[in-house]
């Protein structure tokens, strides 16, 4: 199995179907307008993007949501993105949101830190949907929902997400097919959470190495063994895979104990737009 194959993706039929996927999604619930937390990165340059083409870009509200060590570059590029589509915009300095927290839990670390700045995002994006009626549209990708690299509640939350079923390189190349800016596309992704930081850099491994990976145990469903067959270093695999198993409970709503007959999220399922 050619992994870099798999990940190859038409972007005119990948747009075509998520414009309009956020299209029905957002209409479905009544609402006609969408919320997008643009950080300057090219997950959230790719949904602001799609959400404009969806439903237009006067219905579109990207918000940039700055902490005081927030990188430079990040505001500049979120600003790249909003002026290339002409979607509406605000920024909201967090600093004064999450400073009091800190002050009060002075040994909080690195990732705490970020753990409730990516909350705090949230609260905003989730406040303003709530003033002007539109949904939050999410940012996380598939390689970062099965690795867990997001912030349960925080940047991981959204109403609809247009980019969770796209590995971190097949949104790279919807990226360059909407035309992101190039700076954008170039720069190490990041979250921009403290200085000098990395996606890759702080997960230890590379997008392009684990979407190679992560698509023959996901999508052609390969044992770890095989996985290894295929080539892959046999510490390699065993590390992602535990990744992937150990934040899965990331991936569902919290598990409700069961006591009655019907059970919502165990017996009691219906389709996300149910009695609509």
């Amino acid at each position: 199995m050619n992994s870099d194959a798999k990940l190859q993706i038409d972007p005119e039929l990948a747009r075509t179907l998520l414009k309009h996927f956020l299209r029905d999604e957002i209409r479905k619930v009544g609402f006609e307008k969408a919320v997008v937390g643009v950080s300057g990165g090219l997950d959230s340059a790719v949904a602001c993007s799609l959400a404009a083409q969806a439903i237009g870009a006067q219905n579109v509200l990207a918000l940039r949501l700055p902490y005081r060590a927030s990188s430079p570059d990040s505001l500049e590029h979120a600003q790249m993105v909003i002026d290339a589509l002409g979607v509406h915009s605000d920024t909201i300095d967090i600093t004064p949101m999450v400073e009091p927290l800190f002050e009060r839990l002075p040994d909080m670390d690195a990732k705490r830190k970020g753990n409730v700045m990516a909350r705090q995002r949230m609260i905003v994006c989730y406040d303003r949907s709530a003033a002007v009626k539109g949904l939050v549209v999410g940012t996380s990708n598939k390689t970062e929902l099965l690795l867990g690299y997001g912030t349960l509640f925080g940047d991981m939350a959204a109403a609809v997400n247009p980019l969770g079923d796209l590995y971190k390189t097949q949104v790279r190349q919807l990226a360059a097919h909407l035309d992101v800016p190039r700076p954008i596309v170039d720069k190490p992704p990041s979250a921009d959470l403290w200085a000098g930081q990395t996606d890759e850099g702080e997960m230890g491994l590379t997008y392009a190495e684990v979407d190679r990976l992560l698509v023959l145990l996901v999508d052609e469903r390969y044992t770890p063994a095989e996985a290894i067959e295929a080539g892959f270093e046999a510490r390699y695999v065993e590390r992602v895979w535990r990744m992937v198993r150990a934040n899965h409970f990331k991936r569902r709503g919290p598990i409700i104990a069961k006591l009655s007959s019907r059970t919502i999220g165990v017996d009691f399922n219906y389709l996300r737009d149910w009695g609509y």
